[in-house]
């Protein structure tokens, strides 16, 4: 299905003006034929108001950043995207298949009768919903619900995003899925999944993550801006027939799943003891070797082998060393 748009002039108020003065030239030729009992005046003033009350069908407005696709006994008609107030066919319908699609997103903003105040016999609020014919051109953000998935290692991680949107081709939106809204909401869910299962969630030994046969060092936490990348490209792919442009894809939430959460927070605390025991050994040997050469320099260490370990004991040690006062001999 490609779009063809519709690129009439807005002349909904003269319309709108004739359709007026129709309406009044029905009443009133209405009014006189049943006065003097004319039944043609009574025929043509009663056809005037009908023909006026269908023409109020014809009537459409456009709002900037919104389209209307048009109908006309089952046929695609065109679409109508530059903002005024129009009249076509009466018999033309707007078509929307997400209309009444709520996903929690921007642009899903419910719009009420005067009726969803109201009580149900058995207590409950009734909410009816009046749906919007306008498809919006605007460029919205869908964040969906957190998902729980394995990562390459097996590892259950939880991840949500929000991905930046917008109708490009509302001809393609409307008659190519069922409901653009909730295909999209479904092709979101099944991307994630596909590229976070390709990535770990701490960079890992032997994991390639680019397909190139070669261990990398991507992860989901520290690459985030490729893996990003990689799920907006994934989700352009799958929507590309609805007619849907994807322009960005953000990680907003990445921990371990809760069940894993606390030994991989155990697993991480070792790791950093590890590093800062390495640090602390490494400068350790540095001091003692320096304080070595400058004792060697004057002569005044014997026993090396015991100095060493003294100052590895002093230096690697958890706790300040308390001083012992040797009064005897060295030796």
């Amino acid at each position: 299905m490609t779009e063809k748009l519709i690129n009439s002039k807005p002349n909904g108020v003269v319309a709108l003006i004739l359709i007026e003065l129709a309406l009044v030239l029905g009443v009133f030729i209405f009014i006189i034929g049943a006065g003097s009992e004319n039944i043609f005046g009574i025929i043509i003033g009663l056809l005037l108001i009908l023909i006026a009350a269908l023409a109020h069908a014809g009537l459409k407005v456009v709002k900037p950043q919104e389209a209307l696709v048009l109908t006309l006994f089952g046929n695609y008609t065109g679409t109508i995207k530059e903002p005024g107030f129009y009249f076509v066919n009466p018999f033309s319908i707007a078509v929307n298949p997400a209309n009444h699609t709520r996903l929690g997103q921007s642009g899903d903003v419910s719009t009420k009768s005067p009726f969803s105040g109201m009580k149900s016999s058995n207590g409950n609020d009734v909410n009816i919903e009046i749906g919007k014919k306008q498809i919006s051109l605007k460029v919205m953000t869908l964040s969906n619900s957190r998902q729980k998935i394995n990562d390459c290692l097996g590892n259950p991680v939880e991840i949500g995003i929000a991905v930046t949107w917008r109708v490009v081709d509302t001809a393609k939106a409307v008659f190519n899925v069922d409901n653009y809204k909730e295909y999209l909401s479904l092709q979101c869910d099944s991307a994630l999944r596909n590229i976070v299962r390709i990535y770990p969630y701490d960079v890992s030994p032997n994991v390639d993550t680019t397909g190139d046969g070669q261990a990398d060092e991507g992860s989901l936490r520290g690459s985030s801006e490729i893996v990003a990348k990689r799920i907006r490209e994934e989700i352009q792919s799958r929507v590309e027939d609805a007619g849907l442009e994807i322009l960005e894809a953000r990680i907003t939430y990445l921990a371990y799943a809760p069940e894993i959460a606390a030994v991989m927070l155990q697993r991480q605390q070792a790791s950093a003891i590890i590093d800062a025991r390495k640090m602390i050994v490494d400068g350790a040997v540095g001091m003692v070797e320096m304080a070595l050469e400058r004792l060697n320099e004057g002569e005044l260490v014997e026993r090396k082998a015991a100095m060493v370990s003294n100052l590895l004991v002093v230096l690697c040690g958890n706790h300040d060393a308390q001083p012992i006062v040797n009064t005897g001999s060295l030796y």
